[in-house]
């Protein structure tokens, strides 16, 4: 009797069907994440507010049917970068265009925080003072606010989303 009994409690244990496969159902951290709400999913968010570290900003406003752009990064001692531009969007690819002499280049999207690449065209050293450059800039979202958005300032009081 004894011995039915442990077969039973083995063969309850045994799940009854094929092995599952390990890999079968897997799902990528982020994908997950997204699924339960924990994270926002970047393909359904929208890129207008006022982002933030620190000292350095950035500020994302709709004009018309694209968007404008404004970069503010402050080390302080007037070491700074400045500039306003457009950016368009793929996915989680922001493609941003500052100032007027090819300053061009994809940086990431998460749906709450914008990361520029390591290395930036040589034309963006145009728009920044001395030592300063938007390369590694790495902000997130403060506010979805587009007017809070379009006032942000730099360091000379110009409106860089403003109009």
């Amino acid at each position: 009797m004894r011995a039915l009994a442990l077969l039973l409690v083995l063969a309850g244990c045994s799940g009854g069907g094929a092995p599952a496969q390990n890999g079968a159902q897997s799902q990528d951290l982020e994908s997950a994440a997204i699924a339960r709400g924990l994270v926002r999913d970047p393909a359904d968010t929208e890129i207008v507010g006022l982002y933030a570290r620190d000292t350095d900003r950035l500020c994302i406003v709709k004009s018309g049917m694209a968007y404008r752009v404004g970069a503010f990064v402050d080390y302080g001692d007037r070491i700074t970068c400045s500039g306003s531009g457009t950016v368009g969007r793929v996915g989680e690819t922001l493609r941003i265009a500052l100032g007027d002499r090819g300053c061009s280049f994809d940086a990431r999207f998460d749906g709450d925080k914008i990361s520029f690449p390591g290395a930036l065209p040589e034309a963006c050293e145009a728009l920044c003072a001395r030592r300063a450059s938007y390369a590694g800039l790495e902000v997130t979202r403060m506010s979805e606010s587009s007017a809070e958005a379009a006032a942000m300032r730099d360091a000379a009081g110009r409106r860089l989303c403003g109009d």
